[in-house]
């Protein structure tokens, strides 16, 4: 009887290895929500990049005229890169041409690959190329191995363009493709060094990027919220109709969502200025400041205390720089 136990332990173990083992991870599938007549977009889920969302945290979207489609960012991972072209598929027959870049942060361009490994043509701010190579980007690709397996592994490739957009004077870029006429608008400095937007003028649609967060608290890390506040201004004088941000839902009323972006920089660069003006620490005055303006919104948790700690340190140096440099602008 003793030899029969562990025969039948043996046998039981062969005939649940299904139920006891991890599922094999399936592909991501998007659903495309349309905007406008030529305009599509992928709508991310709220919160940080991690396994249950798939890295499926951001938006990106496409544009279909009658010689090609215009992708607007490529999402998080290799693939939600190949879902976006799977999705694609479904609308239109036309080719991927051209993938536009917002910036390079890592939830909008890992998955480019799948893009180029199909002939398209990437663009991107020139500002965005000394990311690629630098220690930030291969210390954030580590990180993503870790947190997002295995939709990113040794197999990801940080993609760079095949055209690097330079803009001189402040003039915008001006192209059109299958009777769709584009612009791409420069708004560097601001959430990020490359920052790029996509004007759909003959649908009067916007890819804003992460230039606005709709409906959720904005990643500000290092920005220079005060450049984003200037660019906040230029978005609103374009008065799209609609405006496709870089997470959260598409505005119908632009005017009224990007409100929230403006008015919690402005809350930053006005608490923590004060901060900086009476010599407080930054955990002092963090506990102290009232944020029940902006704390039941989505991501409010996992940004908040790193945006105001970065807000606090570009008060520090805005500060000194007034003292340095007489006539210097306020803060």
């Amino acid at each position: 009887m003793k030899r029969i136990i562990p025969t039948i332990a043996c046998l039981l173990a062969l005939a649940i290895p299904a139920a006891s083992a991890a599922p094999p991870a399936r592909p991501p599938v998007l659903v495309p929500i349309k905007v406008s007549p030529h305009v599509y977009y992928f709508h991310g889920k709220s919160g940080m990049a991690d396994t249950d969302n798939q890295g499926f945290m951001s938006n990106a979207g496409f544009v279909v005229t009658r010689d090609g489609v215009v992708v607007f960012d490529a999402l998080g991972t290799p693939a939600l890169g190949e879902a976006m072209l799977k999705a694609i598929r479904k609308v239109t027959a036309q080719p991927v041409r051209r993938v536009i870049v917002s910036h390079y942060h890592a939830d909008h361009f890992y998955g480019l690959q799948a893009f180029k490994a199909k002939g398209a043509q990437i663009w991107a701010h020139e500002r965005g190329r000394a990311y690629l190579g630098s220690e930030m980007a291969a210390t954030r690709l580590a990180q993503r191995k870790e947190a997002l397996a295995p939709w990113v592994d040794d197999a990801t490739r940080l993609t760079g363009a095949d055209r690097w957009l330079s803009f001189a004077d402040g003039k915008n870029m001006a192209f059109e493709m299958g009777g769709v006429r584009f612009r791409i608008i420069d708004m560097s400095g601001a959430h990020a060094p490359d920052d790029i937007m996509l004007a759909v003028d003959d649908d009067q649609v916007l890819f804003a990027g992460d230039l606005f967060f709709s409906g959720r608290i904005p990643f500000v890390g290092e920005a220079d919220s005060r450049v984003w506040l200037d660019a906040l201004e230029r978005m609103l004088a374009l008065a799209p109709k609609a405006a496709i941000p870089g997470h959260g839902e598409l505005s119908r009323t632009p005017a009224r969502d990007i409100a929230l972006t403006r008015d919690y920089l402005s809350f930053l660069r006005r608490v923590m200025g004060e901060a900086v003006a009476d010599l407080a620490d930054f955990d002092e005055a963090y506990g102290k400041i009232d944020w029940s303006a902006f704390d039941k919104y989505p991501a409010f948790a996992q940004a908040n205390r790193l945006n105001a700690y970065g807000t606090y340190l570009l008060m520090e140096r805005e500060s000194l720089q007034q003292k340095r440099i007489p006539g210097a602008p306020k803060p």
